[in-house]
């Protein structure tokens, strides 16, 4: 039986690296996809999602977030990208983390106003009002809004275009070539971290507890380190050997057309129509 336990370490450990590896490739895969969103530009996408990121972040008004939450959905569906798949990286996470950490805004200790509930848990008479429900509610659209938008520019972008954008927006280049490295030697080390326990798995054989076979993961673990420590100095060596110069060029240009300046100026109309709403409707 303790066998079996431990089997199911080794398995589990080398099915969450490969289901990591399949989501990413699933990722790349909608990115490639012949969505809307796909074709355009993408420095036109990022200055919009930029500006309706800060709408969001300045809105006060329920009705506006769920506005823009509509039509992020309207996006991604317009992008081939499937409901539930969007969902479920952008719902049950983040957002749902942020309602809990805004729990206790609801009660009058904390957001005095007109009481919808009161209750007693032991000693305490706790009481829910309208406006500490109102504000955790508007929190939690704008954490949802947020994280939305980001999510669908990632979708809908490949990464190293990406990475080409925000040089073009001259994000330093240590920054945007670090961001590049650590992205692609992720995907190394899952793929070193596989075929290293697959190995274990096959000389080791049957492993008595548990236990053991944590020990045997930990101590292949300095093993990866140095192996990681050589790889990055001949890594580097190679890249210096073919003309690296500590800029990266990417063979993709960016053309804008039509549709890339109306998203563009459809954001830039949320964020102004945000603005006259917090200025005229307090």
């Amino acid at each position: 039986m303790s066998g079996k336990t431990s089997g199911g370490f080794l398995e589990r450990t080398i099915q969450g690296a490969v289901s990591l590896l399949q989501e990413t490739v699933s990722v790349e895969n909608v990115a490639a996809r012949n969505g809307f969103l796909q074709h355009r530009d993408p420095r036109f996408k990022c200055l919009s999602a930029a500006a309706l990121l800060i709408a969001v972040l300045m809105s006060r008004n329920l009705a506006e977030l769920s506005v823009l939450y509509a039509a992020v959905l309207c996006m991604a569906l317009l992008s081939a990208i499937g409901l539930f798949f969007f969902l479920k990286r952008t719902l049950l996470f983040v957002p749902v983390f942020s309602l809990f950490i805004v729990v206790p805004a609801i009660f009058s200790g904390v957001t005095p106003g007109e009481p919808l509930a009161s209750f007693k848990v032991l000693l305490w008479n706790l009481t829910i009002t309208r406006q500490g429900v109102d504000s955790a509610i508007v929190f939690f659209m704008r954490v949802l809004d947020s994280v939305s938008f980001a999510v669908l520019l990632v979708l809908t972008t490949r990464q190293h275009v990406l990475l080409k954008t925000l040089r073009v927006f001259r994000v330093p280049q240590l920054f945007v070539m670090t961001m590049g490295m650590t992205y692609r030697y992720i995907f190394l080390f899952l793929d070193i971290i596989q075929k290293m326990l697959i190995a274990i798995k096959s000389r080791v054989g049957f492993v008595a507890s548990t236990r053991d076979g944590r020990k045997i993961v930990t101590a292949n673990m300095a093993g990866l380190w140095l192996r990681s420590y050589r790889l990055h100095s001949q890594v580097y060596d190679a890249m210096v050997a073919r003309g690296f110069s500590g800029e990266a060029f990417v063979l993709d240009e960016f053309h804008a057309r039509v549709p890339d300046v109306v998203i563009l100026l459809a954001a830039l109309m949320a964020l102004i129509g945000t603005l006259w709403l917090n200025l005229f409707f307090r």
